[in-house]
């Protein structure tokens, strides 16, 4: 970080710091409505102690992210790359799933590829697992009648397997092909060191000696859990270019800065781990609905030195129906509280910085009573006329104002531009009400036993979840209420704090209507996610070889751009060869769709009749990279309302067009003498202008050769007349007529242009 960032971030930080401060004391001394009725005192109380527990958690974020804590990754040498195990826990997810991952594992570089050893970890013993790993040629452990969920699948793997450190990935967790290489080198740090030239070398004592800091013990590397899918709040609000997942700020900003206090949290998957630390701690935590958080703290409690990473080196599936999201974050969180509450906590050896930082995570779950502290404040005062802050409104100039304006800013700084308060805003508003009672009980003891495993198949239909937005279109209609009378009263009586209500109000409301249109869903036409790139590929038919350029990949096809409109046959298989990396993959693909695409024409393929091994190598290509959604923000409220209501309402057109619909407007003489203009052509249909007669027109293109048109009974817009092509896929195929066709289009302008192309 250059010296200049590090000192804006800190006079950043200072500056918010003193302001939230100063705001929370004004608020906790000189505004709690005391004298106004126990009500008003109720309603003060909570809304000035979900101020003061919002600022802790800001101030603690703050403090994190205001430095870099990521570590360096030491050079090693290839006899410090040990044995590691890669398990891969499953539970009721479906073989096609697991096949991409336990294909990017094989695909995980080594120096020593002997040294990796791969697992499928099944606690349901399927026989269909069993032949995939056969079918991979990876191992295979079964678990029958599992009582701890994926803690207990993991543990019986740990009990099968001897290697120093494991890699744990869920069953759609997809590793790049580094994962290894650039997490292995991090548990050498205790022996590795930067020399005078800036170069890491071993540490040796005054003997030449190995010396091994044997306080210095690496535990677990957690990478970001990331998705190449956008999840439910890209998706269903029409923001996938526009905000980043809303993982990547927890994982890239969050947990990385928590390495300042050694208390990252392990998550489960993406995680290369430490046995020794594991068998130190007895293995995956049990009898926690979050057994990998109550694990990380074990861990670090033994003195581990933990860290988080930003560098994504691996890819899943973020939940795709509201009711799979909200059973994710139920468990998340209870799981937290649960972990906190039940563990020793406050007497463990955890340090005292440590134990901050997850305390911390506890009060991150309260977000959402506070989030209904915010939005239902308002409603007391402007509706019910309950007094919540008592003040005027110089008061809220002065020392609310640059608070709030403070804020925003050191979010959307400190964050790296993915987070704002605005779109936090959004999420909590959409989420809390199916959140507020299950981390209220789990607080007071009322714990969840069972182990819920969010859903990976992707749910292609329409998500209907508008059934859930009832509380927040209640919320809406008292909030109307609200904004009324308080627009009534400042035009009758010039109270100039009822301007702070009415903003306080309709920001509410643009989080709840926000979260209605949430509910609303989205259609989702696609099986599989395309990522979005330009690769080279050859393309091979009826004795043709034709480069093209794609325009994004997927798993099950692709598609490809080419400057002129090329006859692609779309009723039998064309061969394709792709390279990307070290990875190179001849594939057989259909034509599904033809369009214009800016200057270019862009055809759709679909993928058949892989071989196995172009199949795993395709797969490759396809995911191992980085996905193509946002990766910043770039929050627009004007964009997002449109994108939200005349987007929404726009009406996805399905076409069927497998050939290049051509615009040409030429003369073209027929064979009895005439003159036609052809509209357009797509080498099976030509239009032609007018209201033709004529059943039968042939075309004279050369005095070799001739289209023969047979009139269709079609009906044509503008009075056109639609004719058919005899034999047309024969004259397709002919290079002199591939020649007239693109002169007509104007990309050609003669033999010695074509014989550039």
């Amino acid at each position: 970080m250059k010296k200049s960032t590090s000192i804006k971030r800190k006079i950043l930080l200072v500056a918010s710091s003193i302001t939230a401060f100063i705001y929370i004391f004004w608020r906790l001394f000189f505004t709690i409505p005391i004298h106004h009725g126990m009500i008003s005192l109720i309603a003060g109380l909570s809304l000035a102690i979900a101020e003061t527990v919002g600022v802790i958690e800001a101030f603690s974020h703050y403090k994190n992210l205001s430095s870099n804590k990521e570590p360096e990754m030491p050079e090693i040498p290839v006899e410090f790359y040990p044995d590691v195990d890669v398990l891969i826990a499953t539970h009721s997810e479906s073989t096609e799933i697991l096949y991409k991952t336990v294909n990017g594992c094989t695909h995980m570089k080594y120096p020593d590829k002997s040294k990796v050893h791969i697992y499928i970890c099944d606690d349901t013993n399927r026989i269909e697992m069993k032949e995939l790993a056969d079918e991979m040629g990876v191992g295979y452990i079964g678990l029958a009648e599992n009582k701890y969920a994926k803690a207990g699948n993991l543990n019986n793997a740990l009990s099968k397997t001897t290697s120093p450190l494991i890699a744990t990935f869920d069953a759609d967790m997809i590793p790049r092909s580094d994962f290894l290489m650039k997490t292995v080198p991090y548990f050498s740090l205790p022996l590795m060191k930067k020399d005078a030239d800036n170069k890491w070398v071993i540490k040796e004592d005054i003997d030449g000696v190995n010396k091994v800091d044997e306080n210095y013990k690496v535990g677990f590397i957690q990478t970001p859990q990331s998705f190449y899918n956008p999840d439910l709040f890209q998706y269903n609000l029409y923001s996938e270019q526009n905000i980043p997942n809303e993982q990547d700020y927890f994982f890239k900003e969050v947990n990385v800065g928590r390495n300042r206090t050694n208390s990252p949290i392990y998550a489960g998957s993406n995680t290369l781990i430490s046995r020794e630390a594991l068998e130190e701690v007895g293995g995956i935590a049990i009898k926690n609905i979050t057994e990998d958080f109550a694990t990380g703290i074990k861990i670090q409690s033994k003195g581990y030195k933990c860290f988080a990473i930003s560098e994504v080196l691996a890819h899943g599936l973020a939940p795709t129906d509201f009711k799979s999201l909200i059973k994710q974050r139920q468990r998340w969180g209870r799981g937290c509280v649960q972990t906190i509450r039940s563990f020793n906590f406050l007497f463990s050896n955890l340090g005292i910085r440590a134990k901050l930082s997850y305390i911390t995570c506890f009060l991150y779950w309260t977000t959402f009573f506070r989030r209904f502290i915010y939005i239902i404040s308002p409603i007391l005062y402007s509706v019910f006329g309950l007094l919540i802050v008592e003040c005027t409104v110089k008061e809220l100039m002065f020392i609310w104002l640059p608070s709030y304006l403070l804020y925003n800013i050191s979010l959307r700084y400190l964050s790296s531009n993915l987070r704002n308060q605005k779109w936090s805003n959004i999420v909590d508003t959409i989420i809390f009400p199916y959140l507020v009672i299950p981390i209220l009980l789990e607080t007071i003891g009322v714990t969840l036993r069972k182990f819920n495993v969010t859903s990976k198949e992707r749910v292609s239909s329409k998500n209907v979840a508008f059934k859930y937005s009832v509380p927040h279109i209640i919320l809406i209609v008292i909030s109307v209420i609200g904004l009324v009378f308080s627009v009534e009263d400042l035009i009758k009586y010039k109270h100039l704090g009822n301007l702070v209500i009415i903003f306080w109000l309709v920001m509410n409301m643009y989080f709840l209507v926000m979260a209605v249109f949430f509910m609303l869903s989205r259609v989702n036409y696609r099986s599989e996610e395309r990522y979005y790139t330009n690769l080279d590929v050859d393309l091979s038919f009826n004795e043709r070889l034709l480069k093209a350029t794609t325009s994004d990949i997927s798993e099950y096809g692709m598609s490809f751009t080419i400057d002129t409109p090329e006859y692609i046959p779309y009723d039998e298989d064309i061969d394709i060869s792709i390279k990307y990396l070290d990875y190179k993959a001849n594939l057989k693909g259909r034509v599904v769709h033809v369009d214009k695409f800016m200057d270019k024409w862009k055809y759709s393929i679909k993928l058949n009749h892989l071989s196995k091994k172009d199949k795993n190598e395709y797969y490759q290509i396809v995911y191992d990279r980085g996905h193509t959604l946002a990766t910043e923000m770039r929050s627009n409220t004007i964009k997002e309302i449109k994108s939200n209501t005349i987007d929404r309402n726009r009406k996805h057109r399905i076409s069927n067009r497998k050939l290049p619909r051509i615009p040409v407007k030429v003369n073209v003489n027929t064979t009895d003498g005439n003159t036609v203009e052809v509209v357009n052509f797509n080498y099976e249909y030509i239009l032609l202008k007018g209201k033709l007669d004529d059943k039968n027109i042939n075309l004279k293109l050369k005095d070799d050769l001739s289209l023969n048109c047979l009139k269709c009974d079609k009906a044509t817009a503008e009075n056109n007349t639609l004719y058919k092509i005899e034999d047309w896929e024969n004259i397709s195929n002919d290079e002199s007529f591939r020649e007239i066709i693109l002169s007509w289009t104007g990309v050609l302008e003669n033999k010695e242009e074509l014989a550039n192309v």
